[in-house]
């Protein structure tokens, strides 16, 4: 699909449609230990060589910590709806103690900004920055902590609860929990399959008990974000293969899904997962916390899953790696998943590249969930090498290409059925990507990490243009009075 075509798809798009972009704390803002901020497991991980591709660590980042009007200024000029933003628990309660005032005041700053740019705030609570001191006390493999991450919340809220009207408790706690305590490959990087079990019900319980919490603080709009991803057996009348699909869509899948939305873990995963020991951490009560009612649902999505459970022999992994550096599998009981690769194009993360994949996503989460509530792509991107020309601009057309051919793809989707009311473009700026440093850049707005200047990407103009374009043909008027909507 051209991007011709794609400019003409977008009535598609309903009125009050968002369009926006998004960042996690630990990615952009740097200032690793001001203003009484003490370490995260990502600052901890990032300092145990051989973590984090060349060394490198989140204690500048983009320095958004101090830069952040320039970056609102930025989204101001792109036209963005609003701005998805995660606060950091290290920051707002150092060590998981006593509040940080200072810490709050650069968050309500940020907000403020953001409401005088006509942006709405979209805030996540916990984008993987869990303070290292609770770390060593268990972390998420610690009942408890869950207790601690009510409080961090009420403390938000009560700082931005006039201001900021839409709140995600948890973005992927499939990374947090199956990879950071599963595999390794991400903070805390630990390779114990009981210690990830444990923390996906405690990550649940902890949506749960603060959902219940800002519900009766007199939040409106809360949700969750998971990633998610198609599970494409390579052979449907192979059982092995059939098998290996069934499971991995449990993992990264219906084990989050399920609970939030129905109260209850699949059938399957709790026979999966009884070896280690998810029946021991389910406490009576906790399936009522966790199942309690969302106001919307944010879905991640980068790339699909074609699944075997044979060797492959091909030497071409479909699934890139996970995006993360070799260590453990994340999918407990099936160490032997594989990712055959369907020869089409990959993104500079070695993903491979299939937009009608959201759409049958989409589809299929509005089918198989009657009380789905309403959807938002809360990321979707592609990391490429990018490269500056001496025009000093970015001309990343393979970025553009994706973004518009997956914004298309939602569209498809809201004309099947699904009620898809938003979209983040991930990200808003490069930053440091995890387990991959600084060497995948997702952003649409170019940061050089050395004079951290900002140049706005080809892919961030067409998407503004684009935006810009869907606002129109849906009669949606100037002023982008999305920003001001409730979701419901």
């Amino acid at each position: 699909m051209t991007n011709t075509t794609a400019m003409r798809n977008q009535s598609n798009f309903p009125p009050g449609f968002i369009w926006g972009s998004a960042t996690a704390a630990a990615q952009i803002e740097g200032g690793a230990r001001e203003d009484g901020k003490e370490d995260s497991v990502w600052d901890a991980f990032a300092a145990k060589p051989g973590n984090v591709r060349n060394g490198d660590t989140p204690a500048v980042a983009v320095d958004h910590y101090h830069r952040m009007p320039q970056d609102v200024a930025l989204m101001k000029e792109l036209g963005l709806d609003s701005y998805r933003f995660s606060t950091s628990w290290a920051r707002v309660r150092p060590g998981g103690r006593e509040l940080n005032p200072k810490g709050l005041d650069f968050y309500s700053r940020l907000v403020d900004e953001l409401l005088e740019a006509g942006i709405l705030p979209w805030l996540t609570l916990y984008h993987w920055d869990l303070p290292q001191a609770l770390e060593e006390q268990g972390g998420w493999t610690n009942r408890d902590t869950a207790c601690r991450f009510v409080e961090y919340a009420q403390d938000v809220y009560a700082a931005l609860g006039d201001r900021v009207r839409h709140w995600t408790t948890f973005n992927e706690p499939f990374c947090s929990s199956l990879l950071g305590y599963g595999s390794g490959v991400h903070a805390p990087g630990r390779q114990d399959p009981r210690a990830a079990i444990a923390a996906v019900h405690h990550q649940h319980l902890a949506h749960g008990m603060a959902t219940a919490e800002l519900r009766g603080l007199g939040a409106e709009n809360i949700g969750i974000t998971l990633n998610l991803s198609n599970s494409i057996p390579k052979d449907p009348a192979d059982p092995v293969d059939l098998e290996a699909a069934r499971l991995f869509d449990s993992l990264q899948n219906r084990i989050y899904l399920d609970p939030i939305l129905r109260g209850a873990y699949p059938e399957d995963s709790l026979r999966d997962l009884e070896p280690y020991g998810l029946h021991e951490v389910i406490l009576p009560g906790d399936m009522e916390i966790i199942g309690a009612p969302i106001d919307f649902l944010g879905v991640n999505h980068y790339h699909d899953d074609q699944i075997s459970g044979h060797p492959d022999t091909s030497g071409e992994d479909g699934h890139g790696g996970g995006g993360v550096l070799p260590k453990a599998s994340p999918w407990i009981g099936a160490e032997h998943i594989t990712f055959p690769s369907r020869g089409l194009p990959r993104t500079g993360m070695n993903w491979e590249v299939n937009p009608d994949g959201l759409r049958k996503l989409l589809v299929r989460l509005g089918k198989e969930y009657p009380q789905l509530p309403p959807l938002y792509i809360t990321e979707n991107g592609a990391a490429y090498d990018d490269e500056v020309t001496e025009d000093g601009a970015v001309h990343d057309t393979e970025r553009t290409s994706f973004i518009l051919e997956h914004i298309q793809a939602v569209g498809e989707a809201i004309v099947e059925g699904a009620d898809v009311r938003g979209y983040f473009v991930w990200s808003l700026l490069d930053n440091f990507e995890w387990s991959w440093g600084y060497d995948k850049r997702f952003g649409i707005i170019h940061v050089d990490y050395e004079t951290q200047e900002r140049i706005i990407k080809d892919s961030g103009l067409a998407y503004a243009r684009y935006a810009a374009e869907a606002r129109r043909q849906s009669g949606t008027p100037a002023g982008r009075p999305a920003a001001a909507a409730p979701v419901g």
